[in-house]
């Protein structure tokens, strides 16, 4: 009784392994590690400011608006510098925010829209792919940035500029370095939606690249932001504009 008792869990045993054997055959679903997958949507934080933005956007609202207004929009690429004095025109504006990304322009766009400036040139995205926000959703920001710009104020010119590579042989600003294929995706969108809209496109990417495509190293002190050589050739590119 005991042998046959033996015979019956050994066949039982074996009856399980080829059922087991047999569904992983016939099963056409590969398998994975958890270090093999991605998740299928990238987590952003769309509300993200810099700590400082709200105190930047009162300043900025407590000066009268002109017609005349020649507004740079954009991030710290924007912000660090005197383009007035750069571009020797007294009547531009820097609306640039250190760290800003196309959610906080979307946020403060009525203090650019309500002086119905003359032109706007804008600046704005790699800080979007810095902290993964994705092609799609920023160039889908962009065009909500233009749209609003010109149903608030239909006679200001816009003009959308490329973003800047970036320069990884530096250390300092890690998460926006080695973004290439998605800034070349967010540039080739840029442009798209200049077509679209009928606006002009400023494509800046090229002048600032070196043959590896990445940011001149003349141009820049940390592998992001700019010298003023870089800003020289900026104002260079965009003086005809003016």
């Amino acid at each position: 009784m005991k042998l046959k008792f033996t015979h019956l869990i050994a066949a039982s045993a074996c009856a399980l392994l080829f059922s087991v054997s047999a569904n992983a055959q016939v099963s056409s679903e590969p398998t994975f590690s958890l270090a093999d997958t991605k998740p299928e949507k990238v987590k952003y934080d769309s509300t993200y400011r810099p700590a400082t933005w709200q105190v930047q956007v009162d300043y900025f609202k407590s000066h009268p608006n002109s017609k005349k207004d020649i507004v740079f929009l954009g991030n710290s690429l924007t912000a660090h510098m005197d383009w007035a004095e750069l571009l020797g025109n007294k009547n531009v504006r820097n609306r640039g925010i250190s760290s800003d990304i196309t959610f906080g322009v979307l946020e403060r766009l009525d203090e650019v829209i309500e002086g119905k400036p003359a032109k706007v040139f804008l600046l704005i995205g790699i800080n979007d792919i810095s902290r993964n926000v994705p092609e799609d959703v920023i160039l889908a920001n962009y065009s909500k940035i233009v749209r609003r710009i010109k149903a608030g104020s239909p006679k200001t010119k816009i003009y959308v500029q490329t973003l800047l590579p970036t320069n990884n042989s530096f250390d300092k600003f890690k998460k926006h370095y080695n973004k290439e294929k998605e800034t070349a995706t967010v540039n080739q969108g840029i442009k798209e939606i200049a077509a679209r809209e009928k606006i002009t496109v400023i494509d800046l990417n090229p002048h600032f690249a070196d043959s590896q495509g990445q940011l001149i190293t003349a141009y820049t002190h940390d592998g992001l932001h700019l010298t003023i050589e870089g800003y020289k050739k900026w104002a260079e590119i965009l003086k005809k504009h003016l």
